[in-house]
């Protein structure tokens, strides 16, 4: 079982917790995928939806704890890899 992470009020108690052993704290559990955008926006496109399709995007993307904007972004280059 992982020990959960404390909260802190002052930037010297996390850095003091910081330099424990974290070994108790970090499992493969506590991770997930990230991805990184490298590649510069230099199109702005502008799209009409439905409000209720707006509306499931919208919930999508914070399920994801994402904007919608970086949502729809990566939902198009997920489809367009096949």
């Amino acid at each position: 079982m992982t020990k959960q992470i404390p909260k802190f009020k002052t930037d010297k108690a996390l850095e003091d917790f910081l330099d424990k052993d974290l070994s108790e704290y970090l499992t493969p559990e506590n991770f997930k995928p990230v991805t990184f955008e490298f590649a510069p926006k230099e199109k702005i496109v502008n799209l009409r939806m439905s409000k209720a399709l707006f509306d499931r995007v919208k919930g999508a993307a914070e399920e994801k704890k994402m904007p919608y904007q970086r949502f729809i972004r990566q939902t198009l280059e997920q489809a367009l890899r096949g």
